[in-house]
Protein backbone atom coordinates (compact mmCIF):
# COMPACT_ATOMS: atom_id res chain seq x y z
CA UNK A 1 0.00 0.00 0.00
CA UNK A 2 1.40 3.36 -1.00
CA UNK A 3 2.01 6.04 1.83
CA UNK A 4 -0.89 8.14 1.04
CA UNK A 5 -3.06 5.42 0.90
CA UNK A 6 -1.93 4.43 4.40
CA UNK A 7 -2.20 7.63 5.78
CA UNK A 8 -5.42 8.19 4.68
CA UNK A 9 -6.85 4.75 5.79
CA UNK A 10 -4.71 5.65 8.95
CA UNK A 11 -7.21 9.44 9.12
CA UNK A 12 -10.14 7.49 8.36
CA UNK A 13 -10.30 4.81 10.90
CA UNK A 14 -9.42 7.11 13.65
CA UNK A 15 -12.30 9.59 12.57
CA UNK A 16 -15.03 6.81 12.37
CA UNK A 17 -13.85 3.49 14.46
CA UNK A 18 -13.79 2.75 18.30
CA UNK A 19 -10.50 3.03 19.85
CA UNK A 20 -10.00 -1.03 20.01
CA UNK A 21 -10.75 -1.26 16.36
CA UNK A 22 -8.98 2.18 15.17
CA UNK A 23 -5.64 0.89 16.52
CA UNK A 24 -5.73 -2.67 15.46
CA UNK A 25 -6.46 -0.89 11.93
CA UNK A 26 -3.68 1.88 12.33
CA UNK A 27 -1.28 -1.22 13.65
CA UNK A 28 -1.55 -2.90 9.94
CA UNK A 29 -1.47 0.08 8.05
CA UNK A 30 1.83 1.27 9.78
CA UNK A 31 1.31 4.30 10.51
CA UNK A 32 2.93 6.51 13.24
CA UNK A 33 1.15 9.15 14.82
CA UNK A 34 4.27 11.17 14.24
CA UNK A 35 3.72 10.60 10.30
CA UNK A 36 -0.35 10.82 10.41
CA UNK A 37 -0.43 14.47 12.20
CA UNK A 38 1.24 16.12 9.53
CA UNK A 39 -1.06 14.37 6.78
CA UNK A 40 -4.29 15.78 9.07
CA UNK A 41 -3.31 19.49 9.40
CA UNK A 42 -2.15 19.88 5.74
CA UNK A 43 -5.63 17.81 4.45
CA UNK A 44 -7.69 20.40 6.84
CA UNK A 45 -5.93 23.05 5.80
CA UNK A 46 -7.82 25.77 3.25
CA UNK A 47 -11.60 24.79 4.68
CA UNK A 48 -13.88 27.09 6.84
CA UNK A 49 -11.94 27.62 10.31
CA UNK A 50 -13.57 24.72 12.15
CA UNK A 51 -12.54 22.32 9.98
CA UNK A 52 -8.96 23.97 10.07
CA UNK A 53 -8.94 23.99 13.81
CA UNK A 54 -9.69 20.54 14.16
CA UNK A 55 -7.59 19.74 11.90
CA UNK A 56 -4.65 21.25 13.72
CA UNK A 57 -5.87 20.02 17.31
CA UNK A 58 -6.14 16.30 16.07
CA UNK A 59 -1.93 16.89 14.62
CA UNK A 60 -0.75 18.71 18.05
CA UNK A 61 -2.35 15.51 20.19
CA UNK A 62 -0.98 13.34 17.73
CA UNK A 63 2.01 14.72 18.13
CA UNK A 64 2.04 14.72 22.05
CA UNK A 65 1.26 10.98 22.53
CA UNK A 66 4.18 9.75 20.02
CA UNK A 67 6.57 12.44 21.14
CA UNK A 68 5.63 13.61 24.20
CA UNK A 69 8.17 16.13 25.87
CA UNK A 70 11.17 14.99 23.20
CA UNK A 71 9.90 17.13 20.22
CA UNK A 72 9.97 20.24 22.91
CA UNK A 73 12.27 19.70 24.92
CA UNK A 74 15.46 22.09 25.02
CA UNK A 75 18.46 21.50 22.65
CA UNK A 76 20.74 18.21 24.19
CA UNK A 77 23.89 18.94 25.70
CA UNK A 78 26.06 17.00 23.47
CA UNK A 79 29.26 18.45 23.91
CA UNK A 80 30.50 16.43 26.88
CA UNK A 81 30.51 13.09 24.72
CA UNK A 82 33.02 10.89 24.04
CA UNK A 83 31.81 10.92 20.25
CA UNK A 84 32.00 13.05 17.36
CA UNK A 85 35.05 15.40 17.50
CA UNK A 86 36.88 15.73 20.50
CA UNK A 87 39.55 18.25 21.98
CA UNK A 88 42.70 15.69 21.86
CA UNK A 89 44.28 15.78 18.21
CA UNK A 90 43.93 13.25 16.34
CA UNK A 91 47.08 11.30 14.57
CA UNK A 92 50.70 12.22 14.65
CA UNK A 93 52.82 14.66 12.36
CA UNK A 94 54.95 13.09 9.41
CA UNK A 95 57.17 14.56 7.22
CA UNK A 96 56.05 18.70 7.95
CA UNK A 97 56.45 20.73 4.75
CA UNK A 98 55.94 23.95 7.23
CA UNK A 99 53.25 26.13 8.83
CA UNK A 100 50.69 26.92 6.23
CA UNK A 101 50.00 30.21 6.98
CA UNK A 102 47.03 31.46 4.12
CA UNK A 103 45.00 29.75 1.43
CA UNK A 104 47.57 30.57 -1.38
CA UNK A 105 49.64 28.28 0.74
CA UNK A 106 47.62 25.70 1.35
CA UNK A 107 46.59 24.98 -2.59
CA UNK A 108 50.39 25.28 -3.14
CA UNK A 109 51.57 22.74 -0.63
CA UNK A 110 48.47 20.33 -1.44
CA UNK A 111 49.51 20.44 -5.46
CA UNK A 112 53.08 19.71 -4.64
CA UNK A 113 52.46 17.07 -1.83
CA UNK A 114 53.93 13.82 -1.95
CA UNK A 115 53.26 10.56 -0.05
CA UNK A 116 53.98 10.97 3.32
CA UNK A 117 53.69 14.61 3.20
CA UNK A 118 52.02 16.26 6.72
CA UNK A 119 50.73 19.50 6.00
CA UNK A 120 50.03 21.75 8.83
CA UNK A 121 47.92 24.77 9.29
CA UNK A 122 49.07 27.50 11.65
CA UNK A 123 46.69 28.56 14.28
CA UNK A 124 43.88 31.03 12.04
CA UNK A 125 40.69 31.51 10.19
CA UNK A 126 41.24 30.67 6.56
CA UNK A 127 38.73 31.92 3.78
CA UNK A 128 38.43 29.31 0.37
CA UNK A 129 36.77 31.56 -2.27
CA UNK A 130 36.11 31.49 -6.35
CA UNK A 131 37.25 27.50 -6.41
CA UNK A 132 37.94 24.23 -4.44
CA UNK A 133 40.81 22.96 -2.68
CA UNK A 134 42.13 20.42 -4.78
CA UNK A 135 44.00 16.95 -3.49
CA UNK A 136 44.57 15.75 -6.31
CA UNK A 137 48.26 14.17 -5.89
CA UNK A 138 48.07 10.88 -4.86
CA UNK A 139 49.55 9.85 -1.53
CA UNK A 140 50.55 6.29 -0.71
CA UNK A 141 49.72 2.86 1.38
CA UNK A 142 50.62 3.73 4.92
CA UNK A 143 51.90 7.33 3.72
CA UNK A 144 49.06 9.01 3.21
CA UNK A 145 48.96 12.73 2.36
CA UNK A 146 47.96 14.50 5.76
CA UNK A 147 46.09 17.86 5.65
CA UNK A 148 45.74 18.72 9.96
CA UNK A 149 45.30 21.46 12.15
CA UNK A 150 47.73 20.66 15.37
CA UNK A 151 44.62 21.13 17.79
CA UNK A 152 41.38 20.68 17.25
CA UNK A 153 39.61 24.43 17.32
CA UNK A 154 42.51 26.27 16.13
CA UNK A 155 42.16 26.77 12.41
CA UNK A 156 39.14 27.30 10.65
CA UNK A 157 38.52 26.83 6.94
CA UNK A 158 35.95 29.20 6.16
CA UNK A 159 34.04 28.38 2.63
CA UNK A 160 32.29 30.75 0.17
CA UNK A 161 32.31 28.10 -2.55
CA UNK A 162 29.82 24.92 -3.60
CA UNK A 163 32.30 22.43 -2.84
CA UNK A 164 35.23 23.46 0.31
CA UNK A 165 37.91 20.55 -0.69
CA UNK A 166 37.91 17.78 -3.79
CA UNK A 167 39.54 14.93 -3.37
CA UNK A 168 39.97 12.96 -6.37
CA UNK A 169 43.20 10.91 -5.86
CA UNK A 170 43.62 8.19 -2.88
CA UNK A 171 45.55 8.25 0.39
CA UNK A 172 44.49 11.60 1.30
CA UNK A 173 43.55 12.20 5.17
CA UNK A 174 42.14 15.19 7.13
CA UNK A 175 42.43 15.74 10.79
CA UNK A 176 41.25 18.34 13.17
CA UNK A 177 40.07 21.03 11.25
CA UNK A 178 37.03 22.96 11.56
CA UNK A 179 34.80 24.02 7.77
CA UNK A 180 32.32 25.99 8.11
CA UNK A 181 30.04 26.75 5.09
CA UNK A 182 29.86 30.64 4.74
CA UNK A 183 28.02 31.60 1.90
CA UNK A 184 24.79 33.82 1.46
CA UNK A 185 22.57 31.14 -0.15
CA UNK A 186 22.16 27.62 1.23
CA UNK A 187 22.70 26.55 -2.51
CA UNK A 188 25.96 27.69 -2.53
CA UNK A 189 27.40 25.87 -0.01
CA UNK A 190 26.84 22.05 -0.98
CA UNK A 191 29.75 20.18 0.13
CA UNK A 192 32.50 20.35 3.05
CA UNK A 193 33.87 17.40 1.03
CA UNK A 194 33.69 15.80 -2.29
CA UNK A 195 35.59 12.79 -2.15
CA UNK A 196 35.41 11.47 -5.83
CA UNK A 197 36.40 8.66 -8.87
CA UNK A 198 40.02 7.65 -7.96
CA UNK A 199 39.98 8.90 -3.99
CA UNK A 200 39.95 5.68 -2.57
CA UNK A 201 41.83 5.31 1.09
CA UNK A 202 40.04 8.81 2.31
CA UNK A 203 40.15 9.48 5.84
CA UNK A 204 38.15 12.61 7.92
CA UNK A 205 39.04 12.33 11.77
CA UNK A 206 37.99 14.62 14.52
CA UNK A 207 36.81 17.43 12.56
CA UNK A 208 33.65 19.84 13.37
CA UNK A 209 31.86 20.56 9.75
CA UNK A 210 28.58 22.91 9.46
CA UNK A 211 27.01 24.73 7.34
CA UNK A 212 26.80 22.47 4.45
CA UNK A 213 23.83 20.44 2.53
CA UNK A 214 25.79 17.47 2.51
CA UNK A 215 29.12 17.34 4.48
CA UNK A 216 30.59 14.50 2.52
CA UNK A 217 29.69 13.95 -0.71
CA UNK A 218 30.78 10.37 -2.20
CA UNK A 219 30.41 9.54 -5.74
CA UNK A 220 31.74 7.89 -8.26
CA UNK A 221 33.68 9.40 -11.90
CA UNK A 222 35.16 8.15 -14.81
CA UNK A 223 34.12 4.54 -14.32
CA UNK A 224 36.47 4.67 -10.81
CA UNK A 225 34.93 4.66 -7.50
CA UNK A 226 36.31 5.82 -4.06
CA UNK A 227 35.99 2.93 -2.06
CA UNK A 228 37.54 2.09 1.05
CA UNK A 229 36.92 5.00 2.52
CA UNK A 230 36.84 6.28 6.50
CA UNK A 231 34.66 8.94 8.84
CA UNK A 232 35.65 8.65 12.35
CA UNK A 233 34.77 11.11 15.15
CA UNK A 234 33.49 14.20 13.25
CA UNK A 235 31.08 16.55 14.23
CA UNK A 236 28.44 17.43 11.68
CA UNK A 237 25.71 19.84 12.02
CA UNK A 238 23.58 23.20 10.58
CA UNK A 239 22.88 25.99 12.71
CA UNK A 240 19.63 26.44 10.66
CA UNK A 241 17.65 24.80 8.43
CA UNK A 242 18.34 24.31 4.87
CA UNK A 243 16.66 26.81 2.88
CA UNK A 244 17.51 24.70 -0.50
CA UNK A 245 15.77 22.28 -3.10
CA UNK A 246 18.82 20.08 -3.26
CA UNK A 247 19.32 17.06 -1.30
CA UNK A 248 20.45 17.57 2.46
CA UNK A 249 22.26 14.70 3.95
CA UNK A 250 25.49 15.21 6.09
CA UNK A 251 27.19 11.88 4.53
CA UNK A 252 25.75 11.22 0.81
CA UNK A 253 27.55 7.80 -0.07
CA UNK A 254 26.67 7.03 -3.51
CA UNK A 255 28.32 4.06 -5.62
CA UNK A 256 31.26 3.49 -3.39
CA UNK A 257 32.19 0.19 -1.19
CA UNK A 258 33.68 -0.90 2.08
CA UNK A 259 33.71 2.51 3.58
CA UNK A 260 33.64 2.64 7.44
CA UNK A 261 31.60 5.59 9.21
CA UNK A 262 32.34 5.33 13.07
CA UNK A 263 31.98 7.74 16.27
CA UNK A 264 30.33 10.51 14.31
CA UNK A 265 27.69 12.98 15.73
CA UNK A 266 25.13 13.91 13.03
CA UNK A 267 22.20 16.33 14.10
CA UNK A 268 20.10 18.98 12.88
CA UNK A 269 19.72 18.23 9.00
CA UNK A 270 16.77 20.14 8.37
CA UNK A 271 15.85 20.52 4.81
CA UNK A 272 13.38 23.61 4.60
CA UNK A 273 13.05 23.51 0.94
CA UNK A 274 11.60 21.22 -1.80
CA UNK A 275 10.11 17.63 -0.43
CA UNK A 276 11.75 18.35 2.80
CA UNK A 277 12.58 15.06 3.03
CA UNK A 278 16.11 14.51 4.66
CA UNK A 279 18.64 11.87 6.21
CA UNK A 280 21.48 11.71 8.58
CA UNK A 281 23.74 9.91 5.97
CA UNK A 282 23.17 6.65 3.90
CA UNK A 283 25.00 4.64 1.28
CA UNK A 284 23.16 3.84 -1.71
CA UNK A 285 23.73 3.30 -5.52
CA UNK A 286 24.82 -0.02 -6.25
CA UNK A 287 27.79 0.02 -3.68
CA UNK A 288 28.25 -3.15 -0.75
CA UNK A 289 30.37 -4.18 2.53
CA UNK A 290 29.60 -0.36 3.82
CA UNK A 291 29.32 -0.04 7.99
CA UNK A 292 28.13 2.79 9.84
CA UNK A 293 28.64 1.52 13.68
CA UNK A 294 28.78 3.72 16.78
CA UNK A 295 26.98 6.77 15.63
CA UNK A 296 24.72 9.24 17.86
CA UNK A 297 22.50 10.49 14.70
CA UNK A 298 20.51 13.71 15.98
CA UNK A 299 17.74 14.28 13.74
CA UNK A 300 16.30 16.98 15.79
CA UNK A 301 18.69 18.38 18.37
CA UNK A 302 18.35 22.41 18.21
CA UNK A 303 16.08 22.50 15.55
CA UNK A 304 13.14 20.81 16.80
CA UNK A 305 9.71 21.22 15.71
CA UNK A 306 10.33 22.24 12.09
CA UNK A 307 8.15 20.51 9.23
CA UNK A 308 9.39 17.63 7.05
CA UNK A 309 10.75 13.83 7.50
CA UNK A 310 13.59 13.13 8.61
CA UNK A 311 15.04 9.93 8.45
CA UNK A 312 18.33 8.71 10.37
CA UNK A 313 20.56 5.99 8.80
CA UNK A 314 19.46 4.35 5.61
CA UNK A 315 21.04 1.88 3.52
CA UNK A 316 18.87 2.57 0.04
CA UNK A 317 17.98 6.41 0.71
CA UNK A 318 15.68 7.99 -1.47
CA UNK A 319 17.00 5.38 -4.34
CA UNK A 320 19.60 6.34 -7.35
CA UNK A 321 19.29 7.23 -10.91
CA UNK A 322 20.94 4.29 -12.99
CA UNK A 323 23.42 6.21 -14.66
CA UNK A 324 25.09 6.98 -11.11
CA UNK A 325 24.80 3.73 -10.08
CA UNK A 326 27.97 1.35 -9.57
CA UNK A 327 26.74 -1.28 -12.07
CA UNK A 328 24.55 1.32 -14.36
CA UNK A 329 21.29 -0.46 -13.03
CA UNK A 330 20.66 -0.60 -9.18
CA UNK A 331 19.24 -3.97 -9.13
CA UNK A 332 19.87 -3.57 -5.49
CA UNK A 333 20.62 -0.41 -4.38
CA UNK A 334 23.70 -1.69 -0.89
CA UNK A 335 24.69 -5.45 -0.44
CA UNK A 336 26.37 -6.73 2.67
CA UNK A 337 25.72 -3.78 4.48
CA UNK A 338 26.10 -3.53 8.30
CA UNK A 339 24.53 -0.68 10.94
CA UNK A 340 25.84 -1.59 14.36
CA UNK A 341 25.75 -0.25 17.99
CA UNK A 342 24.03 3.28 16.62
CA UNK A 343 21.89 5.92 18.92
CA UNK A 344 19.08 7.04 16.74
CA UNK A 345 17.24 9.90 17.79
CA UNK A 346 14.08 12.61 17.64
CA UNK A 347 13.44 12.15 13.89
CA UNK A 348 10.12 12.81 12.47
CA UNK A 349 10.18 10.07 10.10
CA UNK A 350 11.83 6.27 10.93
CA UNK A 351 15.48 5.69 12.80
CA UNK A 352 16.83 3.25 10.10
CA UNK A 353 15.41 3.00 6.84
CA UNK A 354 16.41 -0.04 4.06
CA UNK A 355 15.82 0.69 0.69
CA UNK A 356 16.65 -2.14 -1.39
CA UNK A 357 19.21 -3.08 0.69
CA UNK A 358 20.20 -6.98 0.10
CA UNK A 359 21.86 -9.17 2.58
CA UNK A 360 22.03 -6.63 5.95
CA UNK A 361 22.37 -7.01 9.33
CA UNK A 362 21.09 -4.40 11.75
CA UNK A 363 22.82 -4.88 15.44
CA UNK A 364 23.01 -3.41 18.78
CA UNK A 365 20.84 -0.31 17.44
CA UNK A 366 19.04 2.18 20.20
CA UNK A 367 16.07 4.19 18.71
CA UNK A 368 14.51 6.89 20.77
CA UNK A 369 11.52 8.52 19.74
CA UNK A 370 11.96 7.81 15.55
CA UNK A 371 9.21 5.92 13.64
CA UNK A 372 11.02 2.68 14.18
CA UNK A 373 12.70 0.24 11.90
CA UNK A 374 11.41 0.18 8.11
CA UNK A 375 12.27 -2.89 5.64
CA UNK A 376 11.33 -1.98 2.29
CA UNK A 377 10.67 -3.88 -0.98
CA UNK A 378 11.70 -6.81 -2.00
CA UNK A 379 15.07 -6.79 -2.78
CA UNK A 380 15.69 -6.11 0.33
CA UNK A 381 16.41 -8.46 3.24
CA UNK A 382 17.80 -7.90 6.95
CA UNK A 383 19.23 -9.95 9.84
CA UNK A 384 17.87 -7.90 12.98
CA UNK A 385 19.24 -9.05 16.34
CA UNK A 386 19.94 -7.07 19.91
CA UNK A 387 18.10 -4.08 18.85
CA UNK A 388 15.89 -1.68 21.46
CA UNK A 389 13.83 0.57 19.46
CA UNK A 390 11.67 2.85 20.69
CA UNK A 391 8.93 2.06 18.10
CA UNK A 392 8.03 -1.10 15.71
CA UNK A 393 10.56 -3.26 13.10
CA UNK A 394 8.66 -3.82 10.38
CA UNK A 395 8.41 -4.74 6.74
CA UNK A 396 6.75 -3.03 3.90
CA UNK A 397 6.40 -4.06 0.38
CA UNK A 398 7.40 -7.15 0.55
CA UNK A 399 10.72 -6.40 2.34
CA UNK A 400 12.40 -9.83 4.24
CA UNK A 401 12.72 -9.71 7.89
CA UNK A 402 14.87 -12.71 9.81
CA UNK A 403 14.46 -11.13 12.98
CA UNK A 404 16.32 -12.18 15.89
CA UNK A 405 16.16 -11.27 19.57
CA UNK A 406 15.49 -7.84 19.85
CA UNK A 407 13.08 -5.28 22.06
CA UNK A 408 10.55 -3.04 20.11
CA UNK A 409 7.11 -1.51 20.73
CA UNK A 410 4.05 -2.13 19.26
CA UNK A 411 3.19 0.87 16.54
CA UNK A 412 -0.39 1.19 18.53
CA UNK A 413 1.40 2.21 21.94
CA UNK A 414 2.21 5.40 20.12
CA UNK A 415 -1.45 6.00 20.09
CA UNK A 416 -1.48 5.57 23.34
CA UNK A 417 0.70 7.41 24.72
CA UNK A 418 2.22 4.72 26.22
CA UNK A 419 6.59 4.43 26.00
CA UNK A 420 7.82 1.44 27.36
CA UNK A 421 11.42 1.64 25.64
CA UNK A 422 11.72 5.07 25.94
CA UNK A 423 10.78 5.03 29.64
CA UNK A 424 13.55 2.64 30.26
CA UNK A 425 15.79 5.52 30.28
CA UNK A 426 16.81 8.62 32.80
CA UNK A 427 16.28 11.63 30.88
CA UNK A 428 16.54 10.75 27.01
CA UNK A 429 15.02 14.20 26.07
CA UNK A 430 18.47 15.91 27.61
CA UNK A 431 20.47 13.31 26.46
CA UNK A 432 20.53 11.43 30.05
CA UNK A 433 20.53 7.90 28.37
CA UNK A 434 21.14 6.29 31.91
CA UNK A 435 19.30 3.32 32.64
CA UNK A 436 16.62 4.37 35.07
CA UNK A 437 16.75 1.09 36.50
CA UNK A 438 18.18 -2.13 35.44
CA UNK A 439 19.91 -2.30 31.72
CA UNK A 440 17.65 -4.64 30.11
CA UNK A 441 19.87 -8.02 29.73
CA UNK A 442 19.11 -9.71 26.48
CA UNK A 443 18.11 -13.45 27.15
CA UNK A 444 21.30 -15.35 25.00
CA UNK A 445 24.84 -14.54 25.86
CA UNK A 446 27.38 -13.14 23.32
CA UNK A 447 31.05 -13.63 22.89
CA UNK A 448 32.70 -9.92 21.66
CA UNK A 449 31.53 -6.36 20.04
CA UNK A 450 32.13 -3.13 20.89
CA UNK A 451 29.53 -1.00 22.05
CA UNK A 452 28.60 2.98 21.63
CA UNK A 453 30.94 4.39 24.02
CA UNK A 454 33.93 2.21 22.91
CA UNK A 455 33.69 -0.68 25.76
CA UNK A 456 33.79 -4.07 25.53
CA UNK A 457 30.02 -5.67 25.41
CA UNK A 458 29.07 -7.82 28.30
CA UNK A 459 28.99 -11.46 27.97
CA UNK A 460 24.86 -11.09 29.48
CA UNK A 461 24.62 -7.71 27.19
CA UNK A 462 22.27 -5.31 27.21
CA UNK A 463 19.83 -4.75 24.25
CA UNK A 464 20.95 -1.56 22.20
CA UNK A 465 23.73 0.38 21.76
CA UNK A 466 25.74 0.37 24.69
CA UNK A 467 25.90 -1.19 28.58
CA UNK A 468 26.25 1.89 30.29
CA UNK A 469 25.59 5.33 28.58
CA UNK A 470 27.76 7.08 31.18
CA UNK A 471 30.64 5.48 29.68
CA UNK A 472 29.94 7.97 26.79
CA UNK A 473 30.42 10.93 28.64
CA UNK A 474 34.25 12.25 29.43
CA UNK A 475 35.03 12.45 33.07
Amino acid sequence: MRRGARLALAATVLAGCGVAAALFAVERAGVMPRTLAPYIEKRSSGHNAVIVGAGQFASRGLLALDRGASAAAAAPELAALTLGAQPQAAGTPGLEVGLVRDVAGLRAAMAAATPGTTITLAPGSYRIDHRALEASRPGGAGAPVVVRAARPGTVTLQSNVPVAIRVNAPHWRFENLTIDGACAAHDDCEHAFQVTGAASHFAAVNNTLQGFNAHFKINGAGGRFPDHGLIEANTLSNPAPRATRKPVTPIDLVAASDWTVRGNIIRDFIKAGGDRISYGAFAKGGGSGNLFERNLVWCEAALAGQPGQRVGLSLGGGGTGKRYCRDGRCITEQERGVLRANLVVGCSDVGIYLNSAADTRLEDNTLVDTAGIDVRFTTSSARIDGNLVDGPIRSRDGGMLHPGDNRAAGLWRSYAGLHPVRSLFAAPAGTDFRWKNAAPERAEPRQDGVDLCGGKRARVSAYGAFEDFGACLRR
